[in-house]
């Protein structure tokens, strides 16, 4: 009898520890953020940020499943447990520290300026910026930004990165304020983007506004997985995994902007 006892405790011991390591991690992105996340014509979830998570996931050996999220919502989601991580290149400012946690950064940070070519725009102060128009995607550091420094300005925003780009490229934008790498990509590899506009005056850097890089967010409480995505990050950079997938997407290296 005790023999069987402990025979079929160890099976549910062992029942339970595959139950546990079968665990899905779910990643949750916005998929309207070229090329860092974007959704293919089949709806899949892609780009730099889905490949590094992934890549992540399997340093870590657990599966790993992307979940897409509007950006208004994406911080409500992950408190809500609808997903484990937030990987949609967001930057790491004390203002969001207030409700989540940071990985280290797994690339830099910086903002910039669009405007249609052959704008004229080469006052960046407030005084130079009265009464234009300005957009940039709501719920992010670049629409503080452009609330911040150029409050007599007309600013409008907009859900995705996507729907600011396009009023743009139809002239109902002086100018855009947003992330660095993405608007570079837009106006040198988009049709669109190459046919209106340009990147103009110096990048954004001030720590205030882009904070000290672009992180992984996870619940507070979650320091374990924090720590075990902090140990991959370290892994995919040493063994040239984070090289590889960047390469796909970029000229220079966005850990270090070099």
């Amino acid at each position: 009898m005790k023999r069987m006892l402990l025979a079929l405790a160890l099976a549910g011991s062992t029942l339970l520890s595959a139950q546990a390591s079968a665990e899905t991690l779910k990643i949750g992105t916005e998929g309207a953020y070229p090329p860092f996340n974007f959704q293919d014509s089949n709806g899949k979830l892609g780009g730099f940020d889905v490949e590094i998570g992934l890549a992540l996931c399997e340093k870590m050996k657990v599966e790993c499943e992307v979940v897409g999220q509007d950006w208004d919502g994406i911080i409500p989601g992950l408190l809500a447990k609808k997903y484990d991580m937030i990987i949609a290149s967001m930057f790491i400012t004390e203002e969001r520290k207030k409700q989540v946690n940071f990985t280290d950064p797994y690339y830099l940070a910086a903002m910039t300026h669009a405007a249609p070519k052959n704008s004229g725009i080469t006052d960046f102060t407030n005084e130079g910026m009265k009464g234009k128009t300005i957009g940039a995607q709501s719920g992010t550091t670049q629409a503080d930004f452009a609330a911040a420094v150029y409050p007599d300005a007309d600013l409008k925003l907009y859900p995705t990165q996507d729907e600011v780009n396009l009023d743009m490229a139809n002239g109902r934008l002086d100018l855009q304020v947003g992330d660095m790498i993405p608007l570079l990509d837009w106006v040198t590899k988009n049709d669109d983007g190459k046919a209106c506009c340009e990147l103009i005056g110096e990048p954004v850097t001030d720590k205030k506004f882009v904070g000290d890089g672009v992180g992984i967010a996870v619940r507070q409480e979650d320091n374990d997985l924090r720590e075990k995505l902090n140990a991959a990050l370290k892994e995919i950079r040493e063994d040239g995994t984070y090289k590889k997938i960047n390469d796909k997407y970029f000229s220079i290296d966005i850990y270090t902007m070099k």
